[in-house]
């Protein structure tokens, strides 16, 4: 065992990156340098904001829609069900693409039902078995002063027991459980052999286009006072004629006399900026952007010319479907091991793995199927039924469209009157 004292020092090391990624998805990333030509005020006057990282994260959490577990015999859909499901999942799926990992939060709750909490890998961190996806020893930090960010309680996770640590009134209690596991459950982002807690979807190379772009619009900024304004000049102006700068520049017409010895200044006006390099630099960048994470042009607001159809909409996000189902299977793994625990906690018992063996992630379709689509499906399904009779039923459907079919009514076979028979010795009057 590490210790508290590891992890502690371990959370500290990992927690600035994190907060970094965290800061240029809420747009918050500071003042840019743009060099010795801009100076310091105009450039912290024309600051811009883009908010391209926070895109990535969000068009890949949208499309990662979590709706329950096949093949539930420990019924852990409860538990997920009685903590307000509808943010517990999608809190979890953003927070573990900003940070590439985050942390569950599992303990007693009230009427014997596991209270979970999703902590961001700023706050939490731990030792990860790889073949299970589990902890061997966390530690998670529950509550921050607000102004100092000093640590006001933490937890301590070992397999049986949370030491829990209250630094404001020095007290520390310890409770045991009968989970296999500690109560500190990893939901990690596209993990690998060399980092098993997951890569974050904000990358190095999409926080360095983001800065490029910034400083693209900046400078694109301070040029457009020059194009929107162009530049004049005066020459042969006499010393002492009253000349005032700032009229010179917002009139649209300027009035000079001859000097005593009959001598005319020359007016004249410096060629007009152009934007375009400004333009074509920037839209390199969001090409850039767009290709490190999957996303099109019109998703970094470049809109083509002609509106697409949904087929062809689906196609150019061939890349960000691949990376969404990337993504439902690490994070279904790890909703798996968060319902295992919760269930062990809730029986009191340590269930064997083997329990969730038949427990599937179900997650609702990446993109919603158009009625176009939807018609395609019909009649494939019913010539593949054709050939291989039962091989496409209500739930093969639901899980291609993401619809819900309604459950068949119950039909009753009644006789009409003609195939009724009438008794012997008795005519059709009797």
């Amino acid at each position: 065992m590490k210790g508290a004292a590891y992890l502690r020092r371990k959370l500290n090391v990992k927690r600035e990156r994190v907060l970094l990624r965290y800061k240029y998805y809420d747009m918050k990333t500071g003042k840019l340098n743009l060099g010795r030509l801009v100076q310091p005020d105009m450039a912290s006057r024309y600051n811009s904001v883009l908010g391209w990282c926070g895109k990535a994260v969000d068009s890949l959490a949208d499309r990662l829609y979590f709706e329950g577990f096949d093949g539930d015999t420990l019924d852990v859909m409860s538990i997920f069900n009685a903590n307000n499901p509808d943010v517990f999942f999608d809190s979890a799926i953003l927070s573990a693409l900003i940070s590439s990992c985050c942390f569950v939060y599992i303990s007693e709750g009230e009427d014997n039902i596991p209270h979970i909490q999703v902590i961001d890998g700023a706050n939490a961190t731990g030792i990860i078995d790889s073949t299970t996806g589990l902890l061997t020893e966390g530690y998670a930090v529950l509550d921050r002063d607000s102004d100092t960010d000093a640590v006001l309680m933490d937890a301590y996770f070992t397999t049986g027991q949370t030491v829990i640590t209250d630094y404001v009134n020095r007290q520390e209690e310890t409770f045991t459980n009968n989970a296999p596991a500690p109560l500190l459950v990893p939901i990690i982002y596209r993990p690998d052999a060399k980092r098993p807690f997951g890569h974050s979807r904000i990358t190095r190379a999409c926080m360095n286009l983001t800065n490029q772009a910034r400083m693209t619009l900046t400078r694109a900024d301070i040029s457009a006072e020059f194009y929107s304004w162009p530049q004049r000049y005066v020459l042969g102006l006499s010393e002492d004629a009253e000349f005032n700068s700032a009229n010179a520049s917002m009139s649209s017409f300027l009035a000079f006399y001859r000097d005593e010895d009959g001598n005319a200044p020359t007016v004249g006006t410096f060629s007009q900026q152009s934007m375009e390099p400004h333009l074509s630099q920037f839209r390199l960048i969001a090409s850039a952007f767009a290709g490190e994470t999957g996303l099109t042009m019109d998703d970094l607001g470049f809109a083509t010319e002609n509106p697409q159809s949904a087929e062809a909409i689906k196609a150019s996000h061939e890349i960000l479907r691949l990376t969404a189902r990337k993504a439902q299977r690490t994070f279904g793994s790890g909703f798996m091991n968060v319902g295992y625990l919760s269930a062990c906690l809730r029986d009191d018992y340590a269930f064997s793995r083997r329990a969730i063996y038949e427990l599937k992630p179900r997650w609702a379709p990446i993109f919603e199927p158009d009625a176009a689509q939807m018609s395609g499906i019909g009649d494939a399904a019913i010539k593949i039924n054709q050939a291989v009779p039962g091989y496409f039923d209500k739930d093969n459907i639901e899980k291609l469209t993401g619809i819900i079919g309604a459950e068949p009514e119950e039909t009753f076979d009644t006789a009409s009157e003609d195939d009724m028979e009438t008794p012997a010795g008795e005519d059709a009057n009797g």
